[in-house]
């Protein structure tokens, strides 16, 4: 897929049409590909994950799926996967996020995961999300970073057949099998 990068402010980027395919990424319109098919089962079974967790648990937080528009500073207005809001950070919440969710959780493709892995890892890094959380489809695995003295560091890999747990929600189990299934 052919790539673009364009200059624009955050006013123009968010007078674009609604649903257009771009993120703004270090003041960048960035081209985004539409959600695979694969991406789109994961995040099914992503969000009946979170769905369980809420049942078991009464968790008073937010899980909202994206694209939602999650705007960090005037240069950088993301469309995470699934985000999850505590009940603490619920100001954030307006028609749009507005700051940085307690929890991303980003999905790969090939063509978003230099994106995902670089860029934008660093910026949630440094607005302050706590945990990040990297799922990759075509390896069957994912990654937990947890936010510690400003910087992620690798909290967990939870390779195929294992489970990633979650620090900032104790109780949120991600089994990789049910999760690729």
């Amino acid at each position: 897929m052919l790539r673009f990068e364009k200059r624009v402010t955050l006013d123009e980027y968010m007078a674009m049409e609604i649903g257009a395919p771009y993120q703004y990424i270090n003041g960048c319109l960035i081209d985004w590909p539409s959600r695979t098919v694969l991406h789109q089962q994961v995040l099914g079974n992503l969000i009946m994950a979170t769905y369980r967790f809420e049942e078991r648990t009464g968790n008073d937080g937010t899980f909202i799926m994206g694209p939602i528009e999650t705007i960090l500073d005037q240069q950088n207005s993301f469309q995470p996967d699934m985000v999850y809001i505590s009940k603490e950070n619920n100001d954030i919440l307006k028609d749009y996020i507005y700051g940085a969710p307690d929890i991303v959780m980003e999905i790969l493709s090939p063509e978003n995961a230099y994106y995902d892995l670089r860029p934008k890892k660093r910026i949630y890094e440094k607005y302050g999300v706590k945990e990040y959380i990297i799922i990759d489809p075509f390896e069957e695995n994912a990654d937990l970073y947890l936010l510690k003295d400003g910087k992620f560091h690798l909290h967990q890999k939870a390779p195929k057949g294992e489970t990633l747990h979650s620090v900032v929600l104790p109780g949120l189990d991600l089994d990789m099998g049910r999760l690729y299934k």
